[in-house]
């Protein structure tokens, strides 16, 4: 019996050290987690620091964009929202459609604009809580609670963060480790705004900034994060006031206001007031005609008059010279108020010009994309989702379903049986000056289509959308076809296509000049893996690669001169064998530039 004591004792005393051991092991352990998510504290993202508010500042809910609706920058109406402007019924679905309601307030300058709101409404506030809203003065009390026109708020809409950011966390308190990935404005604020005192938060760099103008720069670190989100708080006009016609010609150039009156022919006085008259009725017969040279000429069946015509200036400062000698009602040094797809708009104090054109060319590629031919395409027969692009191919969600478009804006969608009913319009587009407005409800995945689509393509045979996000800036393809067995790129392959041959630049249009001279001498070929030699006596070697479902083709030359105009990442309006059609938009100046490929 005392051997088996004896035994027993060693045996506890064994099971003891072991225990022992173990726990200064298992702690060991932590220590050695700890430091290594801890690193320098100068490192580690802190609840309620001046980085940690920047960021939660950048990615905080811009409620501006409709203050026509709202009148406050903090609150953001959901889509879609029927309101009545000045006796006008209109259903909101999407941002290009405010500017329906700016047209009938625009429409007489001696008239009170009134907006009524069909409640009720849903509003997203600055921290992305949503609210349902019963009546006006429901609205009205969150309304009260934003700051007023133009005054200071913690809003940072002068600079937007590039996604997806990537972080390790670890809570000290209760030792658990975690990875995230931030994917968008929403996630990161509320991310911050989660972060407590003992959350140990060490973030993957480099993260790349997108400032106002479109400019890229990447941080490092936490510090140099901190410096540009500080630099760019107030580096643009945040536009938070509810002025909504101060805002038509921010970007506006005199050249671009020369192409849309050039591009178009037979223009018509659609508004002139002078002193308080109205005189449009008296030119209701003339048609107006600019030339790129500075002559006009306005022509009747019974008269024709010279002038000449000039702009200068950028912005909504550009100061449009018009002098026909004879017709001294139009001529002054007038002020660009706006541009739009067809419609070309001067202010004068209370003086006003506006002149009007069918012509519906968007200036892309060889001629662009006629709205008259988008409606004709889309009205006539089956079309079929070929290509869905977010983020990922979701282009099954769609396999098998027949949609329908008819002239009366109504559409269908044909699911083995099951019919969902929707609507469409026509519009002016974000990057391209024609849109396609989808609208088949809110059911899975038919909100997926719930967007105002830029067209980059439209044939009898395709149709081609894109989409940027407005709360990542990620972009979104989507793509019908007649044949629902296409690859959404007409049945031609991009990867397979521009590795057979040898290619040279047949059109380089850089924001509307044309630079192909500059490339006539280069031959290009584009190899299997990835990379592309510019060959004009002396071979500039560069990189090559399609994206998102052959939607996007990247171009890099690295520095070289002129072969860096390229590097960008290109939009894909059309492909064959033999051709290969490329778009850029700035997104700073909103410059177009066109670039065409051609098979030797």
């Amino acid at each position: 019996m005392k051997n088996l004591k004896a035994m027993e004792d060693i045996w506890k005393r064994f099971m003891l050290l072991g225990l022992l051991a173990l726990t200064v092991m298992i702690s060991s352990c932590r220590e050695e987690e700890s430091v290594l998510i801890e690193g320098p504290q100068e490192d580690t993202l802190k609840a309620n620091s001046t980085v940690a508010n920047l960021l939660q500042n950048t990615a905080t809910k811009d409620g501006s964009h409709d203050n026509i609706i709202d009148n406050a920058s903090c609150v953001t109406v959901q889509f879609p929202v029927t309101v009545t402007a000045n006796g006008v019924e209109i259903t909101v679905d999407s941002d290009s459609d405010l500017d329906d309601i700016e047209d009938v307030f625009d429409e007489f300058d001696d008239d009170s604009d009134i907006l009524e709101i069909a409640f009720p409404i849903t509003i997203t506030l600055a921290d992305f809580t949503e609210v349902v809203i019963a009546n006006a003065s429901e609205l009205e009390s969150f309304v009260d609670d934003c700051v007023g026109e133009n005054e200071f708020d913690d809003d940072i809409e002068c600079a937007d963060i590039k996604y997806p950011v990537t972080a390790s966390v670890f809570n000290s308190s209760n030792e658990i480790i975690d990875t995230i990935s931030v994917s968008n404005d929403e996630t990161l604020y509320k991310f911050i705004d989660d972060l407590d005192e003992d959350d140990i938060v060490s973030v993957n760099f480099p993260i790349t900034v997108i400032l106002f103008d479109g400019t890229e720069v990447q941080a490092s670190n936490l510090d140099a994060l901190e410096n540009i989100l500080d630099e760019a708080r107030d580096d643009c006009d945040e536009d938070d006031d509810n002025d909504f016609n101060d805002d038509d010609c921010d970007n506006c150039t005199p050249n671009q206001l020369s192409d849309a009156l050039t591009a178009c022919s037979d223009w018509n006085v659609d508004k002139l007031e002078r002193n308080d008259q109205d005189l449009e009725d008296q030119y209701t017969a003339y048609d107006f005609n600019f030339m790129a040279d500075g002559k006009l000429s306005a022509i009747s069946d019974t008269d024709s008059f010279a002038g000449t015509w000039e702009a200068n200036g950028s912005g909504n400062n550009i100061a449009v010279i018009i002098n026909i000698p004879n017709l001294p009602d139009f001529n002054a040094t007038w002020n660009l108020h706006e541009i739009q797809q067809g419609d070309v708009d001067f202010r004068l104090g209370d003086d006003r010009l506006r002149f009007r054109s069918d012509c519906t060319s968007n200036g892309g590629g060889n001629g662009g994309v006629d709205d008259s031919a988008l409606v004709q395409a889309l009205t006539n027969g089956d079309w079929y989702v070929t290509n869905y692009f977010d983020d990922v191919d979701e282009t099954a969600l769609f396999d098998g379903m027949v949609f329908n478009f008819a002239s009366d804006g109504s559409a269908t969608a044909d699911d083995a049986g099951a019919i969902t009913n929707g609507t469409w319009s026509t519009g002016s587009g974000d990057e391209t000056e024609l849109e396609l407005n989808l609208n088949f409800g809110m059911n899975i995945p038919f909100d997926e289509l719930l967007e105002d689509w830029d067209v980059l393509e439209a044939t009898d045979d395709i149709i081609r959308l894109k989409d940027i996000s407005g709360g990542d800036g990620t972009t979104d393809f989507l793509t019908f076809e007649r044949n629902p067995s296409s690859n959404g790129n007409g049945g031609v392959d991009l990867g397979t296509v521009i590795v057979d041959g040898t290619w040279t630049v047949s059109s380089y249009l850089d924001d509307g000049a044309d630079e192909t001279n500059n490339f006539s001498a280069y031959t290009f070929n584009f190899n299997a893996d990835g990379s592309v030699t510019a060959d004009n006596g002396g071979a500039t070697n560069g990189t090559w690669a399609t994206e998102n479902g052959d939607n996007k083709f990247v171009l890099d030359f690295g520095a070289v001169t002129p072969l860096d105009e390229f590097n960008d990442d290109w939009d894909v309006i059309s492909v064959s064998d033999t051709q290969l059609e490329l778009r850029d938009v700035s997104g700073g100046s909103g410059a177009t530039d066109t670039l065409i490929f051609t098979k030797q």
